[in-house]
This record gives structure tokens, C-alpha cells and sequence, in this order.
């Protein structure tokens, strides 16, 4: 998954591990035709998977695009890997859309967050 232009300004939390990553990291080709419509469609699919918790997105000036997403266990991963609709957009990817990627899958031990609590006085807050 990718370009993610309705992307939050708020990292996924901090949940109490054990929980698991899928960090996808992506180079994309010129011809990105299909891509957002099949990206949009991923991301409401794996909103449905049992397990899944959460996603982060990145893309730096340069195109490379890197999604962290969250799931409970490793069941919850297997489903995401072989949803048939998940599957075939990883075909496409591989024949169209992706010049270079790479996936790594690590299991969380630790997980801390913070948030900044508003000023009060500050003219955006409340």
C-alpha cells in the first residue's frame, strides 16, 4: 500500500505488546495508473481483518514510500497476507507499479508513545 494522501498527522499508538509489524518499503515506476483506486480499496480491506491495528505512512521527497502496518498476531498477518484481493494487488505491484520493494515482518517486545498536551493559551487549542 502507498501513497495514502488522507494519511492522519497522528502516529498508530502504542499498544501493549506482543504485537506485530509488516514494514513495507517501496520504490514506485512512472506509470502509476490504478494505483490509488487499488490502494484505497487495500486500505478499507485490511480495516477488516481480525487483528489488525493500525497503519503508518511515509514518503520522503525522493518517491520512496514506506507503510508500517500494525496486527495483534501473527494469525491476524496470514489473513492479511492471503486475502485473494490483497494478493492480486501484490501481482500488479510486482508487474506495474514497483520498481523496487521490500517487506520486513518483526514482532514488537517494546512500545512507548507520548503525546504533547495542548497549551491552553495557545490560539489553535480547543
Amino acid at each position: 500500500m502507498g501513497h495514502h494522501s488522507e494519511a492522519p498527522v497522528a502516529p498508530v499508538e502504542a499498544y501493549e505488546p506482543p504485537y506485530y509489524v509488516a514494514v513495507f518499503t517501496t520504490v514506485p515506476t512512472q506509470d502509476q495508473s490504478g494505483y490509488s483506486e487499488t490502494d484505497a480499496r487495500l486500505e478499507d480491506l485490511v480495516k477488516n481483518v481480525p487483528g489488525y491495528l493500525g497503519m503508518d505512512h511515509a514518503q520522503t521527497p525522493g518517491g520512496l514510500g514506506i507503510t508500517v502496518s500494525y496486527f495483534r498476531d501473527p494469525d491476524a498477518l496470514t489473513r492479511w497476507r492471503t486475502n485473494a484481493e490483497h494478493r492480486a494487488a501484490q501481482q500488479r505491484g510486482r508487474a506495474e507499479w514497483y520498481q523496487r520493494y521490500t517487506l520486513h515482518v518483526a514482532k514488537v517486545e517494546r512500545s512507548n508513545g507520548f503525546t504533547r498536551a495542548q497549551d491552553p493559551q495557545s490560539p489553535t487549542a480547543g
